[in-house]
C-alpha cells in the first residue's frame, strides 16, 4: 500500500487540496505547510515532491516506485534540497547557498525543489534573503516551507506562499501513531487524553515522573471508584509528593477524568443506568476541580474537596 494512504486518513483535507492542483497541473509555486509538529507536514511535503517530478504516476499522484520517487524518498535526488536549521536557527548562509544552487539549471531537468524545515527559526536575515528569493523565483521551482508556529513567519512571507492548514491529529491517529513510535498501547490512549499534539504526547512520555504520576493517580482513582477513604489519606500519603508542580498537578486531574470515562464506557455497555447518572456526576465535580485548579486554588484543597465529595461524606460542601 502506498505511503500516501495513511495522509488521506490523517490529512485527507490537504491531500484532496494537493491532488486536485496536481491534476489540473496548477501547482503554486511556494506553499507554507502549517501545523503541530507530527501531523505529517514533512511526509506530504515529501510526497508532493515525489508528484511534482514522478515519471509514472497517474491522476496527479506519484507512483512511489520510479526512479525519481525512490531517490527522493531516500533522500539522494540531485534536484531536491532540504534545508533545516544549523543549530538553533536557520541562517542568512544557509539561503544564501539555497539562492546558488536554484540559480544553476537542474542536473536532470529545468525543475528543482527545496523544502525549509522549521521555517519559523529563521533569523531576520534568512527570513529578508528568502522573501527576495520568493519575490523573484528563477526557472521552474517548488517551495515548501514547513512550520509549528505560523505566526513566527513574516507576513510578506506568508502572502508569497499558498497557505496549507494541517489540522491535528484525531485521537484514533495520534494513538496509532504513538503506538508506531514505540508507546505501549495502554500509555498512547492514556497520552492521547492530555494532549492532541504528537510531539507533545512523546515528550510528556519521555519524562522520568510520567509513569509515577500514572500510576499514583490510578491508584487515586481505584480508591475513589470503590468509596475508600483511603482516597483522602492518599492525597497526603502519595500525591502531594508526586505532584509538587502545576505541570503533574493539571496533567493529574485530567489523567482521574481519563480513568473514570474509561470506567463510564464500560458502565455504558452493561446497560447499569444508576451507576452511568452517577460516574457523570463525578466527572462534573472533576471538571469543577479542573476549573479551581486553574483558578490558583491550592491542589490540597481542590484535591481534599473533590474526594470528599466524590466519597459523598458532604454533599453541601
Amino acid at each position: 500500500m502506498k505511503e500516501s494512504a495513511t495522509f488521506f486518513e490523517t490529512q485527507p483535507v490537504v491531500l484532496t487540496q494537493l491532488l486536485r492542483s496536481l491534476k489540473h497541473e496548477r501547482l503554486a509555486h511556494a506553499y507554507l505547510f502549517e501545523g503541530d509538529n507530527g501531523t505529517g507536514k514533512h511526509e506530504v511535503a515529501l510526497w508532493l515532491t515525489q508528484a511534482f517530478f514522478c515519471l509514472e504516476g497517474t491522476e496527479g499522484q506519484p507512483c512511489e516506485a520510479c526512479n525519481n520517487c525512490r531517490r527522493i524518498a531516500e533522500g539522494v535526488h540531485p534536484d531536491v534540497i532540504i534545508v533545516e536549521p544549523d543549530g538553533q536557527s536557520i541562517k542568512v548562509e544557509q539561503i544564501r547557498n539555497l539562492q546558488a544552487e536554484f540559480a544553476k539549471s537542474g542536473f536532470e531537468s529545468k525543475s528543482k525543489v527545496f523544502i525549509l524545515k522549521d521555517a519559523e527559526k529563521m533569523n531576520s536575515s534568512a527570513a529578508n534573503s528568502l522573501l527576495k528569493f520568493l519575490e523573484e523565483p528563477s526557472g521552474k521551482i517548488l517551495a515548501i516551507l514547513e512550520t509549528a508556529a505560523l505566526g513566527r513567519i513574516l507576513p510578506t512571507i506568508q502572502s508569497r506562499c499558498q497557505v496549507i492548514h494541517f489540522q491535528a491529529l484525531s485521537a484514533d491517529n495520534l494513538q496509532k501513531k504513538l503506538v508506531a513510535a514505540g508507546i505501549s498501547s495502554q500509555n498512547a490512549g492514556i497520552l492521547t487524553a492530555l494532549t492532541n499534539s504528537f510531539e507533545k504526547a512523546v515528550e510528556i512520555s519521555q519524562k522520568e515522573w510520567f509513569n509515577e504520576v500514572k500510576e499514583s493517580v490510578c491508584q487515586w482513582f481505584d480508591y475513589l471508584s470503590k468509596k475508600d477513604p483511603q482516597a483522602f489519606v492518599y492525597i497526603q500519603k502519595k500525591l502531594l509528593k508526586v505532584l509538587p508542580d502545576k505541570e503533574r498537578q493539571n496533567i493529574a486531574l485530567t489523567l482521574l477524568m481519563y480513568f473514570f470515562q474509561q470506567h463510564l464506557q464500560e458502565l455504558v455497555k452493561k446497560n447499569q443506568k444508576q451507576e452511568v447518572i452517577k460516574i457523570n456526576q463525578q466527572l462534573h465535580l472533576i471538571l469543577e476541580a479542573e476549573q479551581k485548579l486553574a483558578a490558583n486554588v491550592a491542589f490540597q484543597g481542590v484535591t481534599e474537596q473533590l474526594t470528599i465529595r466524590i466519597l459523598g461524606w458532604n454533599t453541601q460542601i
